[in-house]
């Protein structure tokens, strides 16, 4: 039977010393001289070792508990929990400056600066491959050689790129202790050596071969999974967006009376209020999406007070057939921009349309009133050819 607070106070000594087991591998040893400590044997490049807790009744067996997850997690990311509680001991406010409470400040304070879904993959990748080793650490004790560790396993998993990404985040939060006067130096810069090197970076697959886009429209058109990522599908060919762009599309942002999706600047790449034209396909498309109601046009398959996770699209294409080489949802914007310039549509329009505007603001508000209508009647032509060639009259 596990230990209680009760059977650890009145456990006696012997002649000998001898152990009570807990549970999860802990124990209580009491000696002949009547001390008591919490334990645990763990095995640690193939040596068996034994951690001493706590002692009794100095640590509680909750904390004794506590201490044995903490220790534990250690274990799983390959550190020594020996080893780290050799560790200069923290002054009671290094205790309270652990690595999460420190992170959670430099998020507050730097996420207005970002779009929404960047913010929200920065505290992902934390939540999912940091804090659950070393949130609690007062972030003064933690080493380069664990931190190490940790970003050993995400590159064990193949993510290398997340690797990289991940200790630049935890890099920023470093980095911001250090200027808050929290912490003494940033650990990560001293492991970026050791971190497997990039992989080439890929330009994001796509396709503009018409016969082959006429194929793959017919493919969109004849998605067999679940309603809502068809039409995501359906939408992404005709609006020239980024993925995330279209799944967190709020019917707030959309007027289907004067033909425009406005999306704010906070959503933007380049921070800037961005216009799309609809298309009467796009429209047609938005009005069936209307009866599920909310704030998203596509809310999240889990639940309507979010929406559409970015790579759903992606993961519809592979479910057709098409890998990460031939087309992403990505790609469509390529597939725009070469088709368009194909057929004689100018740079500035195009360019303007994708959303890559000038860093001129004011040149780039000009343009923004300018071309509105050019872009709109762009738009349109865009999709009436998509649906020429998704029914083979537009094909050469």
């Amino acid at each position: 039977m596990p230990l209680t607070e009760l059977s650890v106070k009145n456990a006696k000594p012997k002649e000998k010393k001898y152990k009570i087991s807990d549970r999860d591998g802990l124990y209580l040893l009491i000696i002949p001289s009547g001390r008591k400590y919490f334990k645990y044997d763990f095995r640690f490049n193939g040596v068996k070792r034994e951690h001493l807790i706590g002692k009794y009744p100095q640590m509680s067996l909750k904390e004794a508990r506590e201490e044995l997850m903490e220790a534990k997690k250690l274990l799983e990311a390959g550190i020594n929990p020996i080893e780290a509680k050799k560790l200069q001991l923290p002054t009671a406010t290094d205790e309270e400056n652990t690595l999460k409470k420190v992170a959670a400040e430099w998020f507050e304070k730097n996420k207005a600066q970002w779009t929404p879904s960047y913010a929200e993959d920065k505290w992902h990748k934390l939540e999912r491959d940091i804090f659950p080793y070393i949130a609690d650490r007062p972030i003064k004790s933690i080493t380069a050689q664990e931190f190490l560790a940790i970003i050993r396993k995400i590159e064990a998993r193949g993510s290398i790129e997340t690797a990289h990404r991940t200790s630049n985040i935890v890099g920023e939060i470093f980095i911001y202790a250090i200027n808050s006067g929290i912490a003494d130096r940033n650990i990560t810069t001293d492991i970026r050596g050791a971190l497997s090197k990039k992989p080439p970076v890929k330009h994001m697959a796509t396709i503009t071969d018409t016969k082959e886009v006429s194929a793959l429209l017919r493919a969109l058109e004849g998605y067999q999974g679940l309603s809502i990522v068809r039409a995501a599908l359906m939408l992404s060919p005709y609006v020239m967006l980024r993925p995330i762009e279209v799944a967190s599309a709020e019917w707030a942002e959309i007027d289907l009376e004067k033909k425009i999706w406005k999306i704010p600047a906070e959503k933007m790449k380049k921070r800037r209020i961005h216009i799309v034209p609809l298309s009467a396909q796009v429209i047609t498309i938005l009005k069936s999406l209307q009866p599920i109601g909310g704030k998203y046009v596509f809310p999240s398959l889990r639940t309507t007070t979010r929406h559409m996770n970015a790579s759903t699209v992606n993961a519809a294409l592979r479910r057709m057939g098409y890998t990460g080489d031939e087309m992403t949802a990505h790609g469509f914007r390529s597939m725009a921009s070469t088709l368009l310039y194909e057929n004689g549509f100018s740079e500035d329009i195009v360019e303007m349309q994708l959303a890559h505007v000038e860093d001129n603001k004011i040149k780039a508000a000009y343009n923004h009133a300018q071309h509105l209508q050019r872009r709109a009647d762009m738009m349109q032509w865009w999709a009436d050819y998509l649906d020429k060639l998704k029914n083979g009259s537009g094909l050469n």
